[in-house]
């Protein structure tokens, strides 16, 4: 019987670590995620001479800021617009990456939950096989 106990301890400390990791994975998502949003903000709307104003409807020849800090710095559109295209693809590599994970984490706690549910059943099998009959 303390086999038993010992190999659920075990299969317990397993799977309350995957449910720790699963919840880095997400919260590291959820960041991202909000990186992304704030990025899309950026590809919409950026500083024109000291106003709002979205990409698509910008002149070629008009200065764009980029606010470092407190001071607003000039910045060409075509980097502007590669900067922030760039790190959205990034974003969406990284946000794709973890969804990867995150499935992955979800299916090795579902087997450990599995296991730990047949080690039970078993337990509870023999423990009701050894019972003192009256």
């Amino acid at each position: 019987m303390a086999n038993i106990q010992a190999k659920l301890q075990e299969l317990s400390d397993e799977y309350t670590k995957l449910q720790k990791d699963l919840q880095g994975v997400v919260q590291s998502r959820q960041q991202l995620e909000a990186q992304k949003q704030e990025n899309l903000g950026v590809q919409t709307v950026c500083y024109l001479s000291g106003a709002h104003v979205e990409f698509a409807k910008l002149k070629d020849d008009e200065t764009i800021y980029k606010l470092i800090g407190p001071v607003l710095l000039k910045q060409d559109r075509m980097d502007a617009e590669s900067t922030v295209n760039g790190r959205l693809e990034f974003i969406d590599k990284e946000i794709s990456r973890l969804e990867t994970g995150i499935k992955e984490i979800q299916a090795k706690a579902e087997r450990k939950k599995g296991e730990i549910i047949q080690v039970q059943t078993a337990a509870q099998a023999a423990a009701g096989g050894q019972a003192p009959q009256a």
